[in-house]
């Protein structure tokens, strides 16, 4: 018993009482069951992150639209252009033809000289907007480049090919602006084709 009252008295003297010495430090400062705020900020931007990503594709894809939209309406209005001015350059080229197949005299000659260099202009000037005339007479008939209007049978052009042009078809790139009217030829009849194919 006197070792005991020792102790008790040496922890009396040192002035820590049993219930004063210090209690043990709690294992985390989060309440149970809340969630991580480092967690909750790295959704945050996760989500931000997405919808940016969202938003600058449909801006893209926006842009890419407009652009196809405002090149169509380019084409469109070259088309139209086109279409009104290819009938003048056509009967630019028959009065040509007609000139100077007739002319008798200097001035005839002069005039058809004077129109052939307006359609040669007018040439220049659809090769600068990189519209360019289709290759007809004496070619294989082509339905995407050309549009017959009549066969004729004959023994002078190969069967199935382009006999005679009468209307210039015109191409931008790959793009048809105008096909040719062209008359195809067909072999005469009792006469065995040797090569070419005819249209549909």
């Amino acid at each position: 018993m006197q070792d005991g009252e020792a102790t008790q008295e040496s922890t009396d003297e040192a002035g820590l009482a049993p219930d004063k010495l210090a209690p043990d430090k709690p294992a985390a400062d989060t309440p149970p069951g809340a969630a991580d705020p480092l967690t909750l900020a790295q959704e945050e931007a996760a989500q931000f992150k997405d919808k940016l990503l969202r938003t600058l594709a449909d801006f893209d894809n926006f842009r890419k639209r407009t652009r196809r939209e405002v090149d169509d309406a380019r084409r469109a209005g070259r088309d139209q252009l086109l279409k009104e001015l290819l009938p003048v350059f056509d009967n630019l080229e028959r009065a040509v033809e007609h000139a100077l197949r007739g002319a008798s005299g200097d001035d005839w000659k002069g005039l058809g000289e004077g129109i052939s260099l307006v359609v040669r202009q007018l040439k220049d000037t659809l090769g600068r907007l990189g519209i360019e005339r289709i290759e007809a007479l004496g070619q294989a008939f082509d339905p995407a480049l050309h549009e017959a209007i009549q066969h004729l049978e004959t023994d002078d052009h190969v069967p199935g090919t382009v006999a005679a042009e009468v209307q210039a078809g015109y191409r931008e790139g790959e793009r048809l602006v105008r096909p040719a009217l062209v008359v195809v030829a067909k072999a005469k009849a009792g006469t065995d084709a040797t090569s070419g194919d005819s249209p549909s």
